[in-house]
């Protein structure tokens, strides 16, 4: 087997130096998607037009390829509406993740509504507090609490995921590690190199969910 352990190591510095456009996307995707995913879980507890226009939006989304949509954004919508041919190839990303994460994101956050007895807020209402600071003090963390894991997993898919960016033109940690495999011929310790720092990325979103869910889960523990 021929396998230079030594080049592999030599590359993740290089292929690092692309780790900010990769945190940038994914970030900015991340904050971008909860909020959408919020509205969504809201239009979902409201009227019937409001739940009609949620559950398409939640079925084409979470029915088609992350790819196919960002090829869509990119490429297709500026046909439509020719303002959009200045829009560049990382916001059209980031657009395409915060709408394909908001999807599922949405049914997460449903969930974690409808996991808190409603009559716990009846009860705080009834002693006199106003609804927002009901939902603010005793529904909000509790959904937290429950919508967490599930969350911390869709953002860790879309940190994987942000590696598409590449499809559009974006040099960011694939598109490195491609570069690099291309000119040294030698793929197998690129590509090795670039899943090492995915794996990296995704371990200490792993850490910083599990700390959180402890964080969280203290007021309930005995």
């Amino acid at each position: 087997m021929n396998f230079d352990l030594i080049y592999m190591f030599k590359l993740i510095p290089a292929i690092l130096g692309y780790l900010p456009i990769t945190l940038l996307i994914s970030g900015a995707s991340i904050i971008a998607a909860t909020l959408i995913g919020l509205l969504l879980a809201v239009m979902l507890r409201g009227g019937k037009f409001l739940q009609a226009v949620a559950r398409l939006y939640i079925s084409f989304f979470r029915g088609t390829p992350v790819l196919v949509q960002l090829l869509i954004i990119y490429f297709g919508l500026p046909q439509l509406f020719p303002i959009l041919n200045s829009v560049g190839p990382v916001y059209a990303v980031i657009a395409g993740l915060s709408f394909n994460t908001a999807a599922y994101l949405a049914e997460i956050f449903r969930a974690g509504i409808d996991s808190v007895d409603r009559g716990q807020i009846e009860a705080a209402l009834a002693s006199g507090l106003s609804m927002p600071v009901a939902c603010w003090r005793i529904l909000l963390p509790q959904v937290c609490r429950n919508a967490v894991p599930a969350t911390g997993n869709m953002y860790i898919g879309l940190i994987k995921n942000s590696s598409l960016a590449f499809t559009l033109g974006v040099t960011e940690l694939l598109s490195a590690g491609k570069l690099e495999a291309t000119s040294s011929l030698k793929f197998f310790e690129a590509y090795t190199a670039v899943a090492l720092v995915y794996w990296g990325l995704t371990f200490l979103l792993s850490l910083l969910q599990r700390q959180l869910e402890i964080h969280l889960g203290k007021p309930y523990q005995h």
